[in-house]
């Protein structure tokens, strides 16, 4: 499964957050060790944008002091670090969703994964492999559940969040880009948002400078999300090895896909599949999303892109 680092920014671009009309207003600002954006149409709403912007940020508060693992006093931390914390309703909803997910993919997908990628190294800094005796150590700890980690899925819960609390004030055009993206309705130029999926190439490390396809939305409400493996791996001996650990085997995945981009109804599911598929591999994931309406995928392998008919 696929730990996203926070200092890095968002694989996917987005290529047209255009100059606003009068009725367009932007919020922006630092969220869960990056930046957020948010793009929306302020004529269904009677609310300021300064009371918007307090809004949002509440709720992105509330995340970090539940769901964060970087904020060691947030409820996920204590949680971890074996505290009595008594846990909210926020918690036990991601909880709930994550324990979906895993179901739905079959295990590719767990929150509890944790200790696989500090057996591996995190971001692979460690000098030398691990053990077979390391990795089963660390399959056991992740089999009881010692230590949850939510970056796979918590941003996507997150921007829809953020998303149902914008439909609450009446609001329908938005594009919440909060590492994830969550869009609904038209841009201020009346149309349907517009973005740009990276190409996963090794040395490609910025967003939007080189762009392998463009999906643009159909006015609805979509969650979108982009992982790939192509800007963190490990040689040893020769070998790459991607930063994508299979929870099922300890192991990093060895397939060629380079990147996932996943279309779905919200922005959570978006994010959990498209973590699932890069641990999957591109005949599995394209076998699910064949086998869901709901879902559309962009899948980047070494073999060329596959768009799924919808996308």
């Amino acid at each position: 499964m696929k730990m996203k680092n926070r200092f890095l920014p968002a694989i996917l671009a987005v290529l047209t957050f255009a100059s606003c009309s009068p009725r367009y207003e932007t919020i922006e600002g630092f969220a869960q060790g990056g930046l957020y954006r948010i793009q929306y149409n302020s004529a269904g709403t009677h609310a300021s944008r300064t009371e918007v912007k307090i809004g949002v940020e509440a709720i992105l508060e509330a995340v970090d002091t539940t769901l964060s693992g970087y904020n060691r006093k947030s409820l996920l931390s204590r949680r971890n670090a074996g505290e009595a914390v008594e846990l909210n309703d926020m918690f036990r909803e991601m909880e709930a969703l994550a324990e979906h997910y895993r179901e739905l993919s079959g295990g590719a997908f767990d929150v509890a994964a944790g200790p696989l990628f500090d057996v591996w190294g995190f971001g692979f800094t460690a000098d030398s492999l691990p053990s077979p005796e390391a990795i089963s150590r660390a399959m056991e700890r992740s089999r009881r559940r010692e230590v949850l980690n939510f970056n796979a899925i918590a941003q996507g819960y997150t921007c829809d969040l953020v998303a149902e609390y914008l439909h609450s004030l009446g609001i329908k055009d938005m594009l919440v880009d909060i590492g994830e993206i969550y869009c609904d309705g038209l841009n201020s130029k009346g149309m349907g948002w517009t973005l740009g999926i990276d190409t996963p190439d090794d040395g490609n490390d910025t967003p939007g400078s080189k762009i392998s396809g463009i999906w643009r939305s159909d006015g609805g409400a979509h969650g979108v999300v982009t992982s790939g493996n192509y800007r963190k791996y490990y040689y040893s001996d020769g070998k790459k090895y991607s930063h994508t650990i299979d929870p099922r085997t300890g192991r990093p995945v060895e397939h060629n896909l380079l990147s996932a981009t996943v279309i779905a109804p919200t922005a959570a599911e978006a994010d959990a599949l498209a973590t699932y598929f890069m641990v999957a591999g591109p005949e599995q994931a394209r076998a699910f999303v064949e086998s869901h309406p709901t879902v559309e995928a962009c899948l980047i392998s070494a073999d060329g892109i596959w768009y799924s008919e919808g996308f």
